[in-house]
């Protein structure tokens, strides 16, 4: 496939059209999904903390609570788009790949995804944790909520390292 695409907007068709592979195919419905609803529900959220820190003085505390919506939103959102831009471009590059690349990358985007799941398992609040039996669950309740950004960035880095170890 020799045509182009313009801009990230355009690699997701291109990517879905390029690729030979499933379960990448599936993945960028979901993954795709997912981002969108990511980028509504954190968008929606500083549009709220936008209307409640309206009447505040203008200051560092407010403009950074501000600015740490659009980060976890591009933390969030980032690496789950990551697998079909880099498909994408990979295809449209013709640059020679593993033949697994696409499924790899693939499943380090849905591992990303579930450790999004395991993250806000983590960070709960204790009144938002249900009461439960299971031995997995109450260890994740009971670890400190700091560790919730543990199972993000390990996901993340086994992403990089796919592409890296892959790519060619």
């Amino acid at each position: 496939m020799t045509e182009a695409y313009r801009g990230a907007l355009g690699a997701f068709p291109y990517a879905v059209r390029a690729s030979d592979s499933w379960f990448f195919r599936v993945y960028w419905l979901v993954g795709s999904l997912a981002a969108l609803f990511i980028a509504l529900v954190v968008g929606m959220g500083l549009i709220v903390e936008l209307a409640r820190t309206a009447d505040l003085v203008r200051g560092g505390l407010v403009s950074f609570s501000r600015s740490l919506f659009v980060l976890v939103g591009f933390l969030a959102v980032g690496p789950l788009v990551a697998p079909v831009l880099l498909v994408a471009r990979r295809h449209r590059l013709g640059t020679a790949v593993h033949r697994q690349y696409d499924q790899a990358l693939a499943a380090c985007g849905y591992a990303f995804l579930a450790s999004l799941y395991l993250a806000l398992v983590i960070s709960a609040p204790p009144e938002f944790q249900t009461p439960t039996d299971s031995t997995v669950l109450a260890l994740l309740y009971a670890a400190h909520p700091l560790f919730g950004l543990l199972p993000p960035f390990v996901a993340a880095a086994v992403m990089i390292l796919a592409h890296r170890r892959l790519g060619g």
